[in-house]
């Protein structure tokens, strides 16, 4: 199957690495990913703050640079995704839309993925699961922890409070910053007291702001994203 990889700006900027695991994992599947560098951003952080017209203008760009080819689109970001599956619709609610899939949610439900060849290991990295808030949004549920559980170097470990937002969201955590802080820290706490060494989850932003919170606190954790795991874990 041909699947349009759409990455974001984070990780064009940011998490490199994470682009280059979802092609991996895609292509461990089969599928022949297609990616064009002329792609820039979805259009989420003007469509959050009410520039709609802005918005279309990224979006319009986004839509133009992956074209009407009726691959469908995956991205290693729930919040990405959900722009592209919500925020599109009311940006155009008559337009006809591509499908879009967050990798683990298309690796899952479309392929019917649960896991991958791993290699030999000899010890377990305790990890932490934070589920992100536009992943509810899709309305995902165990896709990304089906796929990590399948690996036998990684142990999920549980933490209190765990549907808790990271405090993250987007522009509030520029503009509301101690709030946002507290609110990671609190979340940080939990996850200190579950044993985990590592936080995972399927939207970078939400692991620069807690990776930021811990090189600010010094705390003993780190963040990955869910992807670049299973990566490391393969074959």
């Amino acid at each position: 199957m041909k699947v349009r990889l759409m990455l974001t700006c984070l990780c064009d900027a940011f998490y490199g690495e994470v682009g280059i695991a979802a092609v991996r994992l895609l292509e461990a599947t089969g599928c022949e990913v297609e990616f064009d560098d002329r792609q820039t951003c979805c259009g989420q952080p003007p469509f959050n703050a009410g520039d709609w017209n802005a918005s279309r203008s990224v979006a319009e760009h986004a839509l133009a640079v992956l074209g009407p080819a009726e691959a469908p689109i995956v991205t290693p970001s729930g919040s990405c995704a959900a722009m592209i599956r919500e925020g599109y619709r009311m940006l155009w609610p008559d337009r006809n839309l591509p499908a879009c899939y967050e990798v683990g949610e298309f690796l899952v439900d479309k392929l019917q993925i649960e896991g991958f060849k791993s290699k030999a290991v000899n010890e377990r990295r305790k990890v932490a699961f934070h589920r992100a808030c536009h992943g509810r949004s899709l309305g995902l549920k165990m896709q990304q922890e089906t796929l990590l559980n399948s690996m036998p170097g990684i142990e999920l470990v549980a933490f209190d409070q765990a549907e808790q937002c990271c405090g993250f969201g987007g522009a509030f955590s520029a503009t509301h910053g101690k709030l946002s802080s507290g609110i990671g820290l609190e979340k940080l706490k939990q996850i200190e007291q579950s044993g985990a060494t590592i936080i995972t989850s399927g939207d970078m932003g939400c692991l620069m702001h807690l990776q930021g919170l811990i090189d600010r606190q010094s705390l003993n954790l780190q963040t990955r994203h869910y992807l670049e795991l299973i990566a490391e874990e393969m074959e």
